[in-house]
């Protein structure tokens, strides 16, 4: 298994992030300098999938502040105002989205709230900068816990279904269904998958595929009206989705 890509990370240079509407014929990595660079990133689905959304959110909006040449507390409020209505305009259906763009506002009030002008214009900014590497890392852990009780659901010699992507493409490594899967292959299991296209942005064909490839986990690409047939004859033994949505109840919807 190669060593993990970086969906997305914080750079002294900008944000870094893989080219997802180039793979799976080109790795590409495009570097975003300034906040609309990253909000362009978002809206055009160079980064996709709702945790590695709110990372880049998090992100977007620190580099944005970062950036800012505001010489009072005022107009650097105004200025946070800008970005985070460009950053939230990106993606309206998004939750993890705005769940970033209200925990970097949080974080931005109270690094304004202690010490003077200069000083709390600093502050924030090193704050946002420091946030939006936390928000990164603990997407990643969360992940990596989720692939480690997830992998107990697996056995030797299974056939794992899986739809859309939800690997570390989605995320901010690692992944959250694929992270299940790759959990059991750390384990020495021999899981093999078979991935749905996913229609219409082929994101299975394109992106599940390419990542299990690229770990050499065994990937099979079906029409997404194949799964039913596979159930059927009884090769697939789980099938393993992200969740766009849980409810109280347990209840999903992906």
């Amino acid at each position: 298994m190669r060593g993990m890509f970086k969906t997305i990370e914080w750079t002294p240079d900008g944000v870094r992030m893989i080219d997802q509407t180039r793979l799976p014929a080109e790795e590409l990595y495009v570097l975003c300098r300034n906040y609309q660079e990253v909000a362009d990133a978002i809206r055009h689905m160079v980064i996709r999938g709702a945790p590695a959304i709110g990372v880049a959110a998090a992100m977007g909006v620190a580099l944005g502040v970062q950036h800012s040449r505001a010489r009072s507390v005022a107009d650097l409020e105004t200025e946070f105002e800008t970005i985070a209505k460009v950053m939230s305009a990106t993606r309206p259906t998004a939750v993890n989205l705005f769940w970033a763009v209200e925990r970097m506002r949080k974080v931005f009030e109270e690094a304004l709230a202690g010490g003077g002008k200069e000083a709390a214009i600093s502050h924030a900014k090193s704050r946002l900068a420091e946030e939006a590497r936390k928000v990164l890392a603990e997407d990643i852990a969360v992940n990596q816990a989720i692939g480690r009780h997830g992998a107990q659901l697996l056995v030797d010699s299974m056939t794992v279904l899986t739809h859309c992507n939800a690997g570390a493409l989605a995320t901010g490594g690692y992944g959250t269904a694929l992270g299940v899967i790759r959990a059991a292959v750390a384990e020495g299991k021999n899981i093999s998958v078979f991935a749905d296209e996913t229609r219409p942005f082929l994101q299975g064909a394109r992106l599940t595929a390419w990542e299990l490839a690229a770990d050499g986990i065994p990937v099979t690409i079906i029409t997404d009206n194949m799964a039913g047939h596979f159930m059927k004859q009884g090769t697939l033994k789980a099938v393993i989705v992200g969740a766009d949505r849980i409810a109280a109840n347990g209840d999903t919807a992906n």
